[in-house]
């Protein structure tokens, strides 16, 4: 089939009537005796001329000729704040069929020749998305809306998508591949001496010693399965075969089996698939699985896997956000805590206390973040705290839903938080939405949950009493008054880990920041490893920081890409990724 190389942007002075199927622009005229195939300009009608007058305005007329309405809703007519939105609707409409069929559009005006869009619906920094079935570039790609005018023309080299897996061409990337990345190795001979290095063929050479005991440790959001078909608009650049569980659990498997780390930090992990498929793929492979589902419908939850060689298991420790008798916590997710003791001969090593969780998403419920933060780390207190008054070290992985540099970040990193006049909305830092900026509430959990400002769980120590006639309900009153203070009413959190990150978040030579994970809506972090030890800062530069730790000693990272490396390889999930997360991965070393 052969199509007119492009759209004008009106109508010409004749009308032609389109009634043979498959033809665009060479079709019979109802009136006179063409023949088949032949053409005949006329005057338009009054109500040819009333569609195109609605088409120019963004309306459609309906078919009976009854009203109008529009076409397309307000917000996808408005291409000034994202012009992909509008090009994606269209080509969804368009899918897999001739570019003459599918103009004609269900309850619209049975003969409106195309779409029509006027400069008024481009922002003045749009650019026309390929739209292209073959590999080249498009030849007007320095085109701008100001050269628009009534005569100018939007050109498609083909009227054919490729309807494979039904993705928007708006966001295919013309190269398929996989994403390369190395070992970054740290290695301190002093605290004035650091290096990073990026090839993964050299071994890192680290100072000597006895005594040391060395691991890995994987953080990975692996994509429910459930949470995917959910939230399929986050993945239109995806081919459809990609994302079938058949197909992903495969490369997730062989991804694991690749890096073989120590310790397996699992978020958003089906239940049933877990029960099927990963525990016992996992156990073949040397692990001990633990896990713990979310308390609502969701059917996914968070796992801590760890080797059998290197570690025994001291006890496990799960942690259900969601509260009944607290309305704020009305929300389903959990976190995971462990305390691993190292196999090592001499039989003499601290303990290690490992967490995971995924903390709610929503970027409107800073309040309910910061409460589920302190929840876990009330328990990684409870867990980690030896009786000398020390913790053990501690790592803490999982999909945060906050962005570097957040205050719900920072107070990870930090170890402290001044909430007063914090907006609620503003605690992950991920949107700058007008929306959801109520300030935060002074405390922020009510006090009956049992967890103080200082992140630790509430002992209620009750003075001894002696035995008397008085009144026990009096007596339980001043029991209450007592658990009362004034530190209830700071709005000053507090920890007491020293907490790194093993990543810098930034590359240190351009300064992009790096991403976790990528999808159709947006590509930022929100994944950490962080770890107990002080903070070293080298150069002074963003992404030089590093973390030298006592008990804890960060040997080497796998790098992360910048948000342009993943839409070379189209995105996440693609042909060998199959999350939209990208696996965090840590050595670090134990001092015994």
């Amino acid at each position: 089939m052969n199509l007119p190389a492009c759209f004008a942007a009106r109508p010409p002075a004749g009308v032609w009537r389109w009634g043979v199927p498959g033809a665009f622009g060479r079709q019979t005229s109802r009136r006179g005796c063409g023949g088949a195939g032949s053409l005949r300009p006329r005057r338009p009608s009054r109500g040819e001329m009333e569609a195109w007058r609605c088409m120019r305005r963004g309306y459609g007329r309906c078919v009976v000729g009854r009203g109008r309405y529009p076409m397309l809703p307000h917000h996808q007519r408005s291409l000034g704040r994202d012009w992909t939105t509008p090009w994606e609707n269209l080509q969804r409409c368009c899918w897999n069929r001739h570019i003459s069929s599918c103009m004609r559009w269900p309850g619209h005006y049975s003969r409106a020749p195309y779409p029509y869009f006027s400069s008024r619906h481009f922002s003045l920094n749009w650019r026309p998305p390929c739209l292209f079935e073959s590999r080249t570039q498009f030849q007007y790609w320095n085109w701008r809306p100001d050269n628009l005018s009534q005569t100018s023309l939007i050109h498609l080299s083909s009227s054919i998508m490729n309807s494979e897996g039904d993705e928007p061409s708006s966001k295919r990337r013309k190269h398929q591949g996989t994403i390369k990345r190395h070992w970054e190795y740290i290695c301190s001979h002093n605290k004035e001496n650091t290096k990073i290095l990026g090839d993964e063929n050299v071994d890192p050479i680290c100072e000597d010693s006895e005594n040391k005991f060395d691991f890995s440790v994987m953080s990975y959001n692996i994509l429910s399965q459930n949470l995917l078909e959910d939230n399929s608009h986050l993945y239109r650049h995806c081919r459809r075969p990609l994302l079938h569980w058949s197909f992903r659990f495969p490369n997730i498997l062989k991804e694991i089996k690749h890096y073989d780390a120590d310790v397996l930090c699992l978020q958003e992990v089906q239940e049933d698939h877990y029960g099927t498929e990963i525990r016992p793929s996992l156990e073949s492979l040397g692990y001990h699985c633990e896990y713990k589902n979310r308390t609502g419908r969701k059917p996914d939850g968070c796992a801590i896997c760890f080797k059998h060689s290197k570690f025994s298991l001291l006890s496990v420790n799960p942690v259900e956000f969601y509260r009944p008798d607290v309305p704020l916590l009305d929300r389903d997710n959990v976190g995971l805590v462990l305390l691993l003791q190292p196999k090592i001969p001499s039989g003499d090593s601290p303990a290690i206390c490992v967490a995971n969780t995924h903390l709610l998403y929503n970027p409107r419920r800073g309040d309910i973040k910061l409460t589920q933060l302190a929840m876990l780390l009330a328990e990684i207190s409870s867990v980690a705290h030896q009786k000398n008054g020390s913790f053990h070290p501690i790592i803490m992985c999982g999909d945060f839903n906050s962005v570097p540099g957040s205050p719900l970040y920072s107070f990870i990193k930090d170890g402290k938080l001044n909430y007063e006049g914090l907006a609620i909305g503003k605690v992950s830092g991920q949107e700058q939405s007008s929306r959801g900026q109520r300030i935060l509430s002074i405390p922020i959990w009510p006090p009956n949950l049992g967890i103080s400002q200082n992140c630790v769980y509430e002992v209620q120590q009750v003075p001894k009493v002696e035995k008397t006639d008085s009144d026990p309900t009096q007596t339980q009153l001043d029991k209450t008054e007592v658990l009362e203070t004034a530190e209830k009413l700071s709005s000053h959190l507090q920890h007491h880990f020293s907490l790194s990150s093993v990543y810098s978040h930034y590359f240190p030579d351009t300064g992009i920041p790096e991403v976790t994970t990528c999808h159709s809506r947006n590509a930022i972090t929100v994944d950490y490893i962080f770890y107990s030890g002080e903070k070293k800062d080298v150069a002074g530069e963003p992404g030089t920081e590093v973390a030298l730790v006592g008990g804890l000693k960060l040997l080497a990272r796998l790098s992360l890409l910048t948000e342009e490396d993943l839409w070379t390889v189209n995105g996440l999930p693609n042909e060998n990724n199959s999350s939209d997360h990208l696996p965090l991965l840590a050595k670090f070393r134990l001092e015994l």
